[in-house]
């Protein structure tokens, strides 16, 4: 009775994803199950470039020939930096032939890992980071101000294709929270970049959005005058001479 249950809520969902490309996009991320689509399907022709490929040969080089599988997560992030920012099952196909092994092997690693995108994303896409350090210092409000000022939900992308809006968990940088980070596939692997802004502010998450309209490249790193990289806002209150050497070299005689 429950399987019978079950298969046919299963069955409901499809028919909704199949019905609906928008609940596809913004539900994309929590599905572990793929479903073709028109440009996203097994028989979507799918190659590395040739300047990529010879990034391929120099990945696989950093690992043994009987490991070559060790190599998919560079592999994956190369294929989604060829292909704007997201992974066509296609391109993870081309990946488990290059490693020679069986394509779920593949599928395993790409809906595992959060920073593997399985549908489409914007030229320029931003990452929030909600963990618990920028939570406090208001990462709500810098998503909050990002998808008003851009007209979209999480996930979604904006209709002239540049901007996708997403959530991070920690970045690394808690001590300049709250953070984003832009992943800019807007020159392809080739000029890939993926770039920290740090103390940022509503305003100033904007402000760095109309930049990359302009084709600018806004400063990286804190976004706060006062702070030099990770030092404490208004300069060091610490450790502000040298720092005296020991009285002799050997301690023992000491």
């Amino acid at each position: 009775m429950l399987a019978r249950l079950a298969s046919k809520r299963l069955l409901e969902i499809r028919q909704v994803f199949r019905q609906s490309p928008q609940s596809t996009r913004s539900l994309s991320t929590a599905l572990n199950y793929h479903i073709d689509t028109p440009d996203n399907n097994p028989n979507v022709p799918w190659e590395f470039s040739e300047p990529n490929k010879s990034k391929v040969k120099e990945i696989l080089s950093h690992y043994p020939s009987n490991y070559k599988q060790s190599a998919v997560i560079p592999l994956l992030d190369l294929a989604q930096q060829q292909h704007g920012g997201w992974l066509p099952v296609s391109a993870m196909d081309a990946v488990a032939k290059v490693i020679e092994v069986a394509p779920i092997r593949v599928y395993e690693v790409a809906t595992f890992y959060s920073m593997f995108n399985r549908a489409k994303v914007g030229k320029y896409h931003l990452l929030v980071c909600g963990t618990t350090p920028c939570m406090i210092r208001g990462s709500r409000d810098i998503e909050a101000a990002l998808l008003n000022h851009l007209g979209v939900k999480r996930n979604e992308v904006t209709k002239d294709g540049l901007f996708s809006v997403g959530e991070m968990e920690c970045m690394g940088c808690c001590v300049n929270a709250p953070m984003i980070t832009v992943a800019d596939y807007s020159n392809g692997s080739e000029g890939y970049t993926y770039n920290y802004y740090e103390d940022v502010t509503p305003k100033r998450v904007m402000e760095i959005v109309e930049a990359l309209k302009r084709g600018e490249k806004p400063p990286r790193g804190t976004q706060n005058p006062e702070r030099i990289n990770c030092g404490p806002a208004g300069g060091n209150t610490t450790l502000l001479g040298e720092p005296k050497p020991p009285p002799c070299r050997d301690l023992d005689a000491c």
